[in-house]
């Protein structure tokens, strides 16, 4: 069969859609490349952040369900998410942009080799920066070319997220038995799966934890995390291998931007596998990308009602010329 890709996209809840866009697109210079509604609760917003084009591995994308409480960090969830810097020197530069726009973060680090800038944002949801400096396997993508960040150190895409669990070999199992990624390194409680062309943008880190309470899932948290596969044919044979395992699953489901399949892999964990396209390119010129509210063809007949429902957010950057920050 056709094995997984690497990630493709991971999903976090916001309080708050205004200030999640603003700091997506302000602080952290990634590109707004759709706004649209949850396809399952049509009254939250459900923004895309990626790369230049919208290229699956390189989405973060966000909730806003109304009414929501705080999420609690603990084990079994995914804790936190990697996004891909081309250098170490990259790492510096954020430091000091963090530092001047006082974001919280937690100084350079290793782990497993590699540099990282761990970042919190309004809501305590849990990021890192990683270099790509010396890293081999999956390509990453082309950074927000418009955007506020400097091409030589803006974000280009996903790297590793993190899963906390409390029940380690069983989720080792079902990664290398079920999704076959394999383990190739481990840090104490930290160890390094990676799956296909490996690197940065085809890993996991699991997080072995029986300390914590367990999470709870709200604002400035993660809803699920997406794995890439090339196309339908390779979710039906998902499909099948999941249900062979004895994992219930969603069935296909069509989100017009790609094709989808949900799995709970693990209590509190929720993956998806999703395909690379069609992409986000279909319904909106690339120079006003996410400038208006995008329905799916489904929806469409709805959009006033929807538009009734969701105050509008003014995400238009076509006409805002943005200088270089180059600190």
């Amino acid at each position: 069969m056709n094995g997984l890709k690497g990630m493709h996209h991971v999903t976090a809840i916001t309080s708050s859609a205004e200030k999640n866009y603003e700091f997506f697109t302000f602080v952290l210079g990634m590109r707004l490349v759709k706004k649209t509604v949850n396809q399952d609760d049509i009254q939250t917003y459900h923004l895309f952040y990626a790369d230049d084009k919208g290229n699956a591995g390189t989405d973060m994308t966000f909730f806003d369900f109304p009414g929501i409480p705080k999420g609690v960090h603990g084990t079994n969830e995914i804790s936190k998410t990697s996004l891909r810097v081309p250098s170490d020197a990259a790492l510096d530069y954020w430091v000091k942009r963090f530092d001047r726009l006082e974001v919280s973060h937690a100084g350079i680090k290793e782990q497993f080799g590699t540099k990282t800038l761990s970042f919190v944002d309004f809501d305590d949801q849990q990021y890192q920066l990683i270099s790509d400096e010396n890293n081999k396997g999956l390509a990453s993508g082309t950074p927000w070319q418009d955007g506020p960040i400097p091409l030589e150190y803006a974000i280009t895409g996903l790297g590793p997220i993190f899963v906390r669990i409390s029940q380690f070999d069983y989720f080792k199992e079902v990664l290398e038995k079920v999704l076959l990624y394999k383990e190739i390194a481990s840090e104490g409680s930290f160890h390094l799966f990676e799956v296909g062309e490996g690197g940065n943008g085809a890993q996991i880190v699991v997080e072995h934890n029986t300390v914590l309470p367990m999470a709870r899932q709200g604002y400035g948290t993660v809803h699920h995390a997406a794995l890439c596969v090339d196309e339908r044919t390779d979710l039906d044979e998902w499909m099948d291998r999941m249900h062979s395992f004895g994992f219930q699953t969603s069935g296909f489901v069509d989100r017009f931007f790609f094709g989808s399949l949900y799995c709970q892999v693990a209590p509190q964990i929720l993956f998806e596998f999703a395909t690379k396209g069609p992409g986000f390119m279909g319904d909106e010129p690339y120079e006003t990308l996410g400038e208006k509210l995008s329905l799916p063809p489904f929806l469409e007949s709805k959009r006033e009602q929807i538009e009734e429902m969701v105050r509008p957010i003014d995400t238009v950057r076509s006409t805002i010329h943005f200088e270089k920050e180059y600190k």
